[in-house]
């Protein structure tokens, strides 16, 4: 048997195709990257182009058409070849890139901002896609793991070097710094992934993800201009609401019926994976929030430059980053199913709680560290809920469930954005009318070039009063936030512990990939780089 053994050669290990997955990890950072990058750049956006009223669009459009164009883009990859689909996507991020760069006004921003996402939404999947039909499986767990490691890097990189970039150059290089950085992962993608364009049958869910994207955008409009600029009664409100309820209707309609659907509706017969969907829902929008509207105060109140709000709540980030790191760590011991998603909220409430107590006297230093608690309650939610989908989806829906859980904390964030938005400029506006004047906003806001460099030059009377409206309109977005956060608490109790829950689907052995093995390819396409939730599954043989 000895002999034997010994005369069996041992298995050739393919090499790492190295330059190819150096271009689709470039590929994942700019999705990452670009989706925080802008958020303390914005003050200074808003102060060239005007439109203060419009600062949450920016960042809501992006969110919107990244979530509503990946499971197409997906479907493409699969229909017409992964790697043309991802080069093409990087082609949109692109043009969007440079188109954003050139806006003159805030609406054009907006339009060039929406066509950047529908690019982006190709390019976290793509790369993923491709990366499972190009590595060896012996590789695979290696390379996820790389990927998990970037995104946290990334995301946490993002409004520092946004900052730095609106000092040092200008805010539209926040968006020309793509080029140069896309054009590399093109030739690197080019030159480096050799891939068999093989095309499977099947359609593309274009009625499912154009119904979701209507109703998001109908409860978004409603969200914004609600109490505002239309009465919650007027028939503009109402008719964004039905149109909103119909469209929702119709999506889970076609979703039954659907083929290859955008989000299987068999994913939700288990409650804990319907529960952590909400959860997630609730952690993108108080997320996206918080991050949007912290480096306006950081500029505005607290003095500092684009920069430096960047590493004013690189504390909050960084608290993410290891809560992440250490709920991943613990649920892969098990048991804690219940325990972390209930703790994680918890602290997120405290952190609402803390970050009330910022005003316009508050200590630069203290403003700073008061992010972290917010940070770490965000984290511990995120990854917990992460897991908790994964440990309840079954092996041939690993690929369906992880995009279930971007897609909904996507949507979250953008819907979190539009509603503390709109809190947060009626607020300010309150404050304005109040210490300045009626027609306040008009002078300082209604033509642009109002900066943060703008405001120290003004009478103090003129500053005091600004600084007290931003305060005013972040403590707004901080309560809702709150809000959020106690009903994620309350959610959080539903949840059944590992023990007293039904068996894992992920325990029981699922079924084979389907035709052209397309399973595996599809579980890397959507897995975003949280590759700890595959501890709880076994092994396969």
């Amino acid at each position: 048997m000895t002999d034997h053994a010994a005369e069996t050669p041992a298995p050739v290990r393919p090499p790492l195709p190295r330059l190819g997955v150096f271009g689709l990890m470039l590929g994942i950072v700019l999705a990452t990257l670009d989706g925080q990058i802008i958020s303390t750049a914005l003050p200074t956006v808003v102060g060239d182009l005007g439109g203060l009223n419009h600062f949450s669009w920016v960042v809501t459009v992006y969110l919107l058409a990244m979530s509503a164009s990946t499971p197409i883009w997906g479907k493409l990859g699969d229909l017409y070849g992964r790697k043309g689909a991802y080069m093409s996507s990087v082609v949109v991020f692109l043009i969007g890139s440079i188109l954003c760069g050139m806006a003159q006004d805030m609406t054009q921003l907006i339009v060039f901002r929406a066509l950047q996402g529908l690019g982006a939404g190709g390019l976290m999947v793509g790369a993923l896609s491709v990366i499972g039909v190009l590595v060896a499986p012996t590789e695979r767990g290696r390379v996820q793991s790389i990927v998990a490691m970037m995104l946290p890097v990334a995301f946490v990189g993002g409004p520092l070097l946004g900052g730095f970039i609106t000092d040092y150059m200008s805010w539209r290089w926040t968006f020309y710094v793509n080029v140069p950085v896309g054009a590399i992962a093109l030739l690197a993608v080019a030159r480096g992934v050799n891939l068999r364009t093989e095309r499977t049958r099947g359609r593309i869910d274009y009625l499912g993800a154009l119904l979701l994207t209507v109703a998001i955008m109908a409860l978004t409009l409603m969200a914004t201009w609600a109490g505002g600029r239309y009465s919650w009664l007027s028939p503009q409100i109402i008719g964004l609401g039905a149109v909103s309820v119909l469209s929702l209707a119709w999506f889970v309609r076609v979703e039954r019926r659907a083929d290859e659907p955008v989000t299987p509706p068999r994913l939700f017969r288990s409650r804990e994976f319907t529960l952590a969907q909400i959860l997630s829902f609730l952690t993108g929008a108080v997320m996206i929030a918080i991050i949007s509207y912290l480096p306006q105060y950081m500029q505005f109140v607290q003095g500092a430059s684009s920069t430096v709000s960047g590493m004013l709540i690189l504390p909050m980030m960084l608290g993410m980053l290891v809560a992440q790191l250490t709920a991943g760590r613990l649920m892969d011991r098990g048991g804690l199913e219940r325990v972390l998603p209930v703790t994680g909220s918890a602290v997120m409430i405290v952190g609402a709680l803390v970050l009330l107590m910022l005003g316009t006297d508050t200590p630069v230093g203290l403003a700073s560290a008061s992010t972290l608690v917010m940070g770490a309650g965000v984290g511990i939610l995120m990854q917990s809920t992460l897991l908790t989908t994964m440990n309840h989806a079954d092996k041939k829906d690993m690929g369906a469930a992880s995009g279930t859980v971007t897609l909904t904390r996507t949507i979250g964030g953008s819907l979190g954005v539009a509603v503390l938005g709109a809190v947060q400029a009626s607020r300010m506006s309150e404050t304005l009318a109040r210490r300045l004047g009626p027609d306040a906003e008009q002078r300082l806001t209604g033509g642009g070039e109002f900066t943060p460099d703008l405001l120290k030059g003004m009478p103090p009377a003129v500053r005091e009063g600004v600084q007290a409206a931003i305060t005013s309109g972040l403590r707004g977005v901080v309560i809702g936030a709150g809000l959020l956060s106690l009903v994620a608490f309350v959610t959080t109790w539903f949840i059944r512990s590992a023990s007293s829950s039904e068996p894992s689907p992920t325990d029981a052995p699922g079924p084979g990939p389907g035709p052209g093995g397309k399973d595996e390819a599809g579980d890397a396409r959507t897995d975003h780089g949280q590759n700890q939730a595959a501890v709880r599954t076994p092994p396969s043989d």
